[in-house]
């Protein structure tokens, strides 16, 4: 297989025109993107000129150009990775086998509920953040925006592809799905929590892209362990584009974090005197986006978890820096909820894995707030920001039908409501928020309530325009 895109209608490295069924069934379905693209994309950009990275191949060097295009003119496709000739299970009860190349018989139900799952996040996000560019910091911010809509709109093809071309009829309506349902909508909302929760502003899209698209790169990472070779080697291209989307957020947070020291330190110290976003504020909505990426892992304790490993279909975060890949007789060391109290025991390693995968996540979290902190620490400010408690403010799981505080400490129901607002945004709070959102849109320039970035895309000076407004 070419790791060169064929500059089809449909752009691939899949030989697609080799298979001219399933290339019409795409052909057929793409109308339906781009008509979802247009209604539910970025709300009055879609004739602007925005300067985006397109892959124009696989390789390394190779699949990030740059250039001025029309957002609806993007080169979606199908991208996957090459395929490794000899590759076998690294994992499960299969470990050893060669890996499949077609979907199983008996995980093909299985199989097409993680692809279908993982597919309806993609549009989902897109619709949460359709109205920000209207009041985007920065023409930066605002071409950043546009770069994480459109490789999520990639990566919804990149779905799209293994269902049209591995589950037949059922794949080519779970495809028809994907852009029939839509965020937070009450009849056919997305099929996971945090993708139908409101992204009004830009420190909740910050939030979202340093919580919610980093639960996307552990998800996406434990698919590329597949011993479904198809879904392996797509989710491994997808881990690339990954990275800039937490780069956005955790870089977003970090300016706004600066700016609100910056403030502090003015005559009078009022953060929100002076039009920026305080601290405490900002530890709010870690505290919102943070539990809410928690939630996608799923529960703590999980037979479908243990299930799809044993079948071999998603693995641990880097599975091969692990010795055992089989767990039978394996256990993890976990908090759990038993008669009312929180006791600490051991749980079989298989139902135990979406705790292990989130235990990962947690750790890079905190890598990225012990970043923020040392800007808040070098701008010479008393403040530190925190990771609540993984039992904090849960609706998935053994901790969701109970109440504790960001510090772990259980509640009743009556103390947590009348304490919520310390720890979550208020009303009040979000409206404050939202007031601060005016467009700026002169190149080189920045909102009051955000710092300049460390350097510009792709090496380019602050000025630059990323996107032609005109």
């Amino acid at each position: 297989m070419s790791t060169i895109l064929n500059d089809d209608k449909i752009p691939n490295n899949v030989n697609l025109s080799s298979d001219r069924r399933l290339q019409r069934a795409l052909e057929a379905w793409q109308p339906g993107f781009l008509s979802w693209w247009q209604e539910m994309g970025p709300a009055g950009f879609q004739a602007k000129d925005v300067y985006l990275r397109t892959a124009i191949s696989v390789e390394a060097n190779g699949w990030a150009h740059f250039d001025y295009v029309k957002m609806p003119d993007y080169r979606w496709g199908i991208f996957l990775e090459p395929k490794q000739e000899g590759r076998v299970h690294g994992f499960g009860d299969f470990e050893g086998q060669p890996v499949w190349d077609e979907v199983p018989g008996e995980f093909r139900n299985m199989l097409r509920r993680l692809v279908v799952t993982q597919g309806d996040t993609e549009p989902a996000s897109v619709e949460q953040q359709r109205m920000l560019g209207q009041t985007a910091p920065s023409l930066y911010d605002l071409r950043n925006l546009f770069q994480v809509n459109v490789e999520e709109g990639r990566h919804l093809w990149a779905m799209v592809y293994l269902l049209h071309t591995y589950f037949g009829r059922d794949g080519r309506e779970e495809a028809d799905e994907l852009l029939a349902r839509r965020s937070g909508d009450r009849d056919r909302p997305r099929i996971l929590g945090a993708f139908n929760e409101p992204n009004n502003h830009w420190l909740s899209f910050f939030m979202f892209t340093m919580f919610t698209d980093r639960d996307g790169k552990y998800q996406l990472a434990a698919l590329a362990e597949s011993g479904f070779d198809p879904l392996a080697r797509t989710c491994r291209f997808m881990l690339t584009e990954e990275a800039h989307h937490m780069f956005v957020g955790e870089t977003g947070v970090q300016r706004i974090v600066k700016r609100a020291c910056e403030l502090m330190k003015q005559p009078g110290g009022d953060v929100r005197a002076q039009g920026g976003i305080d601290l405490p504020t900002i530890q709010k909505y870690l505290n919102l986006w943070y539990t809410l990426s928690l939630d996608l892992f799923g529960g703590e304790v999980s037979s479908n978890a243990a299930d799809a490993f044993a079948a071999g279909l998603k693995g641990r975060y880097k599975e091969d820096k692990y010795t055992e890949h089989k767990l039978v007789d394996s256990f993890f060391a976990m908090d759990v909820l038993e008669g009312g109290k929180v006791v600490h025991k051991d749980v079989a390693m298989r139902n135990a894995l979406n705790e292990v995968l989130r235990t990962e996540y947690i750790k890079d979290c905190q890598r990225g707030v012990d970043r923020w902190n040392k800007t808040i620490k070098d701008e010479g400010i008393d403040f530190v920001l925190t990771l609540p408690s993984n039992k904090f403010h849960r609706q998935i799981g053994m901790w969701s039908g109970s109440y504790f505080t960001p510090a772990g400490e259980l509640l009743d129901a009556a103390t947590w409501n009348a304490r919520r607002s310390e720890w979550l945004p208020s009303e009040a709070d979000e409206a404050y928020v939202k007031s601060l959102m005016m467009p700026v849109t002169e190149p080189g320039k920045m909102a009051g309530w955000i710092a300049p970035p460390a350097k510009g895309i792709n090496g380019l000076p602050g000025e630059f325009v990323y996107v032609r407004l005109d």
